[in-house]
């Protein structure tokens, strides 16, 4: 049987909401109520413990080797946008976007979608509308990560938050090398990550796909003339 992993952004918070729910409980059996108001008290705090534990869950997924060419969902979550875009910030061309948005019911672990080296990192402040919504994608509070692939050219992978979630935690810089699959980072609730592909690139995914990170692939990329 597993362990269910924790992620180090989550523990203190895990922590903090055992502390209440606990203290919480201790009042409602030291002051008079009913056996059925008591049941459905502790009913509901097991499920609030049960969904923070869900929520800070850290999956216990990696992939072997590098895997060059295929673009891994950097999170779990729901597909809710595969379209061409024009990406006017960093390509200045066509592009595909495929957007994947977390629920408060999903592990909100992000991961490295390609193996490569990071040759742009940003943290843009912005606003906090509904990860959902298309404006989400340039007008909220995200991150910007170029990843260079070794032969099948650059992705832009964008961390954003959304109406709740007020808190992008990003593990890499601009310079590193990294794999496929490895930690990325965490979006505190509610949030979305954009990936920007190659407009080339064979889609693996379809709309409204519900997907998990380290075991989805979401792209298969053309390699590049050298």
């Amino acid at each position: 049987m597993k362990l269910l992993r924790i992620h180090k952004e989550g523990k203190s918070a895990v922590i903090k909401i055992g502390i209440v729910l606990i203290i919480f409980n201790v009042i409602f059996f030291i002051l008079p109520s009913g056996k059925i108001f008591t049941s459905i008290q502790v009913s509901l705090s097991i499920l609030l413990y049960a969904m923070a534990l869900n929520f800070y869950r850290h999956p216990n997924r990696t992939y072997k080797g590098d895997l060059h060419g295929l673009v891994n969902a950097p999170t779990d979550g729901k597909v809710v946008v595969i379209e061409k875009v024009f990406e006017k910030e960093f390509f200045h061309d066509e592009r595909i976007q495929i957007s994947i948005f977390m629920s408060f019911f999903n592990a909100h672990s992000n991961w490295i979608p390609v193996t490569g080296k990071i040759t742009h990192f940003s943290h843009v402040e912005g606003n906090f509308h509904a990860a959902y919504l298309p404006k989400s994608s340039h007008e909220n509070e995200h991150t910007n990560i170029l990843i260079e692939t070794p032969d099948h050219g650059t992705i832009l992978t964008k961390q954003i938050a959304g109406a709740v979630a007020r808190r992008v935690v990003t593990y890499v810089k601009e310079g590193d090398e990294v794999h496929i699959g490895s930690p990325l980072g965490f979006i505190k609730l509610g949030s979305r990550m954009d990936i920007f592909l190659p407009p080339d690139s064979e889609i693996l995914v379809e709309l409204g796909e519900e997907v998990h990170a380290n075991v989805t692939f979401l792209a298969r990329l053309s390699q590049k003339e050298r």
